[in-house]
């Protein structure tokens, strides 16, 4: 049965997985955990468990993942690096849904993120009217966390102010968080950990501080190595979107995919896939993540507006939009890739070609 919500949280889409997982488990599971590391690198890179086929959440490189889960073993917090659409928020709650089933104890970073949020704050009318006391108390997804002994999940932690970061260090440090309005200590129990992401692109907005850098083990998430890697997140992803919005469109093709994330790639790095050829790159992020929402949105564009398969107009449209961020820059590198690039590569891409000439004229 469909959903009535846009989108489940890990553990509610991939219930019978992790059930599955839970009911086969042969091996120790550490404290406060559901699972074992061997079970839930299984969920995150795929496998079988009993007759139940685990689908990959994340394609990438193993040894990453494994890191990723050891940390969490021990006491030490995870941070994970990447450029915008390495898939840090997906992994991230998919660890979270494994190891604990709830994956959704988290702060969103940005510049308005207070302590608090970090920590705590009140419900002030309560407050005035009754003075402390823990009914008045709001907790933070940190401070359930602990009290818990889950995961709680800070996304975009270089987006918050450093004086709102370094509120971490002391609960990374001591596993601990002082109430001193009513005069207790609550201590973490076994299994609380904190992931975060950090965006590359962010870097020096508000720089982390030495010393909460030393809280953490930093992973770094790269982009996808290799085209084959790339196609098949896309191809997996875009599949999924499709079925989670109802959109009655034909899945892109093999092909069709592969001439998006040539288009990307080349962007991106600055040159031809084959290397003969220097080109501009735009300023905008074109990453795995905006391919998949690309072909995501040309399937919607075919289904609302044309005969369910996509079109090269469909195409066009949401390369522009992906594309061209900043006119002045984006739209002339791109303007050259269609002619010096794009034109010359024969008639399996003049359609497309034509189409978003149109757009740029």
């Amino acid at each position: 049965m469909a959903s009535e919500f846009q989108r489940l949280p890990a553990e509610e889409l991939y219930k019978k997985e992790i059930q599955a997982l839970i009911e086969n488990e042969t091996n120790s599971v550490p404290s406060g955990w559901q699972m074992s590391p061997k079970s839930v690198f299984t969920y995150i890179t795929g496998g079988k468990s009993g007759n139940t086929v685990i689908t990959p959440k994340y394609l990438g490189n193993d040894r990453l993942v494994e890191i990723c889960i050891a940390t969490l073993v021990t006491d030490r917090a995870l941070l994970l690096i990447g450029d915008p659409g390495t898939a840090k928020s997906w992994l991230s709650e998919h660890l979270s849904a494994a190891i604990n089933g709830d994956s959704t104890k988290v702060i969103q970073g940005t510049a308005g993120t207070t302590e608090e949020q970090i920590k705590y704050s009140w419900n002030y009318a309560m407050l005035i009217s009754k003075g402390p006391s823990p009914d008045a108390m709001i907790k933070s997804p940190v401070y359930r966390a602990m009290e818990t002994g889950t995961i709680a999940r800070l996304e975009e932690i270089s987006r918050c102010a450093s004086e709102v970061q370094d509120a971490l260090i002391s609960i990374l440090s001591e596993k601990r968080v002082s109430v001193p309005e009513l005069g207790f200590e609550l201590p973490a129990k076994k299994g609380f950990s904190v992931i975060a992401t950090a965006n590359t692109r962010d870097k020096g907005v508000n720089e982390m501080s030495a010393a909460l850098k030393r809280r953490f083990n930093i992973v770094v998430l790269p982009v996808p190595s290799d085209m084959k890697t790339e196609i098949e997140i896309v191809r997996t992803r875009v599949l999924q979107l499709a079925g989670s919005f109802d959109i009655n469109a034909q899945m892109p093709s093999e092909s069709l995919i592969e001439d998006v994330i040539t288009i990307f790639r080349e962007l991106r790095n600055g040159k031809t896939l084959d290397g003969t050829q220097k080109l501009k790159q735009t300023g905008g992020v074109l990453s795995t993540a905006e391919a998949i929402s690309l072909l995501a949105n040309s399937m919607a564009l075919a289904a609302s507006f044309g005969n369910g398969k996509i079109s090269d107009y469909d195409l066009a449209s949401a390369l522009q939009g992906a594309i061209v961020k900043d006119e002045s820059k984006d739209g002339i590198a791109w303007k050259e890739y269609l002619e010096n690039v794009m034109k010359k590569r024969g008639s399996d891409y003049m359609g497309l070609y034509k189409k978003c000439k149109e757009l740029n004229s």
